[in-house]
């Protein structure tokens, strides 16, 4: 049966689990008050998700080993990203390859939409649709489809999350979910096999240091890393491992580490019980050993102090680890045995902004 949910959070961490992939890590890269907004639509067999985060941030994400899937900037308008390490313009799509990672970072407001397909159900509607099979790429490639796909399929992603937004009971009937999918299918597979597709410098950069990189972080959660030790891990000098997070992270790592740092921080402050922790051990935790120059830099960053933030986190409405398992296990994924896919339920979250269509 179809289903969709939609998630708007103010808290990064929130908008991050709210995200659907097999990993996801998200930094914010800029000051300002965070909106984050995830809607998911599930019709036949086809995944969507739309995006929209309102401040910089880099995200690094690992797509499924079972599904192929496509990203791409919702708003034509909107400025280029980068992705991999390469600059990601509206028009232009990344076709993942199963297992793929990634970094995509924006320097404004990003709104993005993806789609996934079985691999399986991907090869199928290959030969329906062109008398071949289609398989997801080796490696992870950009491509820049014909402009009258690109804009149908811009157009039909919108729809769906529009009915996802004004009109879920429509979006729930079968033949109106099979009839978008249906649609929605043709127009990917076209944009993928289309003779007139540009393939744009698919070859691989410099992935396996970032992985590296990212192995280091994954393997030490909540833990402060710093330059030397992480060079000394992945085995790169550190000017080499400087080019690299330029290239796919847009800033040097020394200035990446620390934001994580921040990010990591701010979390800590959000899920901590203020009659057990205070803002000093959280600070030295994540290695601020300056605490006035880090309340300067925390209030800079995220609009208010981390005392301010402490005190939220005894506020019940505020959705923390504990929270979050508690207040919303409906929006959480449940496997549906004779679907076979994760189905959602809608529930959308109490928000005083509304992003613009």
């Amino acid at each position: 049966m179809p289903h969709s949910a939609i998630f708007r959070s103010s808290d990064p961490y929130e908008h991050q689990r709210s995200l659907r992939a097999e990993a996801v890590d998200l930094v914010v890269t800029a000051p300002g008050d965070f909106r984050g907004e995830a809607t998911r639509i599930d019709v036949d067999r086809l995944w969507l998700q739309r995006g929209r985060e309102s401040l910089p941030r880099i995200v690094h994400a690992t797509v499924s080993k079972t599904r192929n899937g496509i990203f791409f900037l919702a708003d034509a308008q909107q400025a280029p990203t980068h992705h991999t390490g390469k600059e990601f313009p509206s028009g232009c799509m990344m076709v993942y390859a199963a297992g793929a990672e990634h970094h995509h970072r924006s320097s404004t407001t990003c709104h993005w939409a993806a789609m996934s397909l079985d691999l399986e159900d991907l090869a199928a509607a290959g030969r329906a649709i062109t008398g071949g099979d289609l398989a997801a790429p080796k490696v992870s490639e950009l491509i820049r489809p014909p402009a009258p796909l690109m804009d149908r399929l811009l157009r039909l992603h919108a729809a769906a999350g529009d009915l996802a937004a004004t009109a879920p009971d429509i979006l729930a009937h079968p033949g109106v979910a099979k009839a978008i999918a249906q649609e929605l299918i043709r127009v990917m597979v076209g944009c993928l096999t289309d003779g007139g597709a540009e393939r744009i410098n698919s070859r691989r950069q410099r992935l396996p240091i970032m992985r590296r990189f990212e192995r280091m972080l994954e393997a030490n959660p909540g833990k402060p890393l710093y330059l030397a030790e992480i060079c000394a891990a992945i085995g790169v000098p550190a000017r080499t491992f400087r080019h690299y997070c330029w290239q796919h992270l847009g800033m040097s790592p020394h200035r990446y580490l620390w934001l994580r740092r921040m990010n990591l921080a701010r979390r800590a402050l959000v899920s901590a019980d203020p009659t057990a922790r205070t803002v000093a051990e959280v600070a030295t935790a994540y290695g601020f050993w300056e605490l006035g120059r880090f309340s300067v830099a925390f209030r800079k960053l995220f609009g208010e102090s981390p005392s301010v933030t402490l005190r939220r986190s005894a506020d019940p409405r505020t959705l923390d680890d504990r929270a979050w398992a508690l207040l919303k296990p409906a929006a959480l994924p449940r496997t549906d045995q004779a679907m076979g896919a994760p189905t959602f339920d809608r529930l959308s979250m109490p928000t005083n902004w509304a992003p613009s269509a």
